[in-house]
């Protein structure tokens, strides 16, 4: 895929929604970060119903370090892997009050020193919540980045470092919530929704007609 074609794929996504945002709710750093720890093979209206009910009680590292694992169960229950989700975020909160001052860090190397806290996850965090130029790359990301041709690679770091260095820097800022928004709800894994696509004509999905 050529330059101009990936300029005109994001102009089209950023046309179509100027502003994208995650679609976990969070209100600080801290709870960005519980969120999307929660979020790890999990929708994220999932999450939002276990936070919904959880960040009004406790929103801090000294208030959910409070609760306990038992405590934490009882709000997360409902999400999958919730056990061992329970403990990385106790052991998180600890670490943020004991050597972060209880402010999350605005860095990768302290970030993914914290329990439950990968690339994928850290990455969501520097962008979302610092305005950090990264790519968090999911598995929608994963799929519209190697589907379309916008940036194809055989695991997700070789596609992280494509899109960063392939993506327009004009773009660089929204494009991880333009790509999920994509592949969550028009590019779908089974079935993509081609004849409803907004860059159709510029994908390069060899299949793609088999889908209008």
């Amino acid at each position: 895929m050529n330059k101009a074609k990936r300029i005109e794929i994001f102009s089209r996504f950023r046309e179509a929604n100027p502003h994208p945002q995650t679609e976990l709710n969070y209100s600080s750093p801290f709870e960005l970060l519980v969120a999307v720890i929660l979020s790890a093979q999990a929708t994220d209206v999932g999450v939002n119903k276990a936070t919904d009910k959880l960040f009004p009680a406790a929103n801090t590292p000294e208030a959910i370090l409070a609760l306990g694992v038992e405590g934490l169960k009882d709000y997360i229950k409902t999400i999958g892997l919730f056990n061992s989700k329970a403990e990385n975020v106790i052991k998180t909160c600890r670490i943020l009050i004991e050597k972060h001052n209880s402010i999350v860090p605005d860095n990768r190397e302290d970030l993914e020193a914290l329990p439950g806290v990968g690339r994928k996850t850290a990455n969501v965090v520097l962008n979302t919540a610092f305005g950090q130029l990264v790519m968090a790359v999911d598995t929608h990301i994963f799929r519209v980045s190697n589907r379309t041709g916008i940036a194809p690679g055989k695991n997700v770091v070789e596609v992280e470092n494509r899109l960063m260095r392939l993506v327009p820097k004009e773009f660089l800022q929204d494009a991880h919530h333009w790509l999920i928004l994509h592949g969550r709800y028009t590019c779908v894994a089974r079935k993509p929704r081609c004849g409803a696509c907004i860059i159709e004509d510029l994908c390069e999905f060899k299949q793609k007609n088999d889908y209008l």
